[in-house]
């Protein structure tokens, strides 16, 4: 593919770069169904379509608490799996529209405050003005209003005060709302809360951000695969499920954030 064929000759320049030599080979092969075979990807996309199967199921029934949760795992398997499927078949189109109309149907379904991707121009914004405020979002957090509180805290607002909604509608006005529907800083066209307060803010600039950017969005809403979001996820998950205070939880969060951010100012 032309995906495959940049990858390789990426590394082909780098090997060239330091002194090395590098030749990218294009196989032709004469038994090329047999070939293609072994990377044949039909048994996990029927797995993961029997995944999505279940919670189109529980949804209809009204059966599921954290459905937003649960799309976007599916939505991260669905692309790791597909990131390894060299020669995508029908398998990968049934699966891809699988999760699109059950994307359909829980977005339909109406989770209490989830974001809905809103399509306005994102405005450059002085961080001066928004020192020792009141910043609101929904209570137990996941990846995007964790890494976003984090993001407020140390790069924004080092006074912030964070303020955790079991209902969004009862968002105090002075409150700067973050990762909620109609809040102040959300979801714009293709940009998760984390990347929104990155270009209002005028932060896109650091690179170490902009590759923590990559890692909530694909945590958040899928897309490009990010080798360390695994990781990073099951240490979330696990700060999750352990503490029960919405503080603790971002505290724990921020040291792992910062370490992060730290390896990814080294070169």
């Amino acid at each position: 593919s032309a995906e495959a064929q940049a990858v390789f000759d990426a590394q082909a320049r780098a090997v060239r770069a330091v002194g090395g030599e590098a030749h990218v080979l294009t196989l032709s092969t004469h038994d090329d169904q047999a070939f293609r075979q072994r990377f044949d990807r039909g048994a996990e996309y029927a797995i993961l379509l029997g995944r999505v199967e279940k919670l189109h199921a529980q949804l209809m029934r009204r059966r599921v608490a954290n459905a937003p949760r649960l799309l976007l795992t599916l939505k991260r398997d669905f692309a790791f799996l597909s990131s390894t499927d060299y020669f995508p078949g029908p398998a990968m189109a049934q699966a891809r529209e699988a999760l699109t109309e059950l994307e359909r149907l829980a977005n339909a379904s109406g989770a209490d405050g989830e974001p809905q991707t809103s399509r306005t121009s994102i405005a450059r914004r002085d961080p001066a003005k928004y020192r020792g405020r009141i910043w609101a979002t929904r209570a137990r957090p996941w990846v995007d209003r964790m890494a976003s509180a984090w993001l407020i805290k140390r790069f924004i607002d080092p006074k912030a005060k964070i303020l955790w909604l079991t209902n969004i509608k009862r968002c105090p006005k002075k409150a700067l709302g973050f990762d909620f529907d109609g809040a102040t800083f959300s979801h714009v066209g293709a940009r998760v809360t984390f990347e929104h307060l990155l270009a209002s803010f005028g932060l896109e600039r650091d690179p170490a951000l902009q590759r923590l950017g990559r890692l909530v969005h694909f945590l958040d809403v899928g897309g490009a695969p990010v080798p360390e979001a695994q990781g990073l996820s099951a240490i979330l998950s696990g700060a999750r499920e352990r503490l029960t205070r919405d503080n603790q939880l971002l505290a724990e969060a921020s040291r792992v954030l910062d370490h992060l951010y730290h390896s990814y100012q080294e070169k």
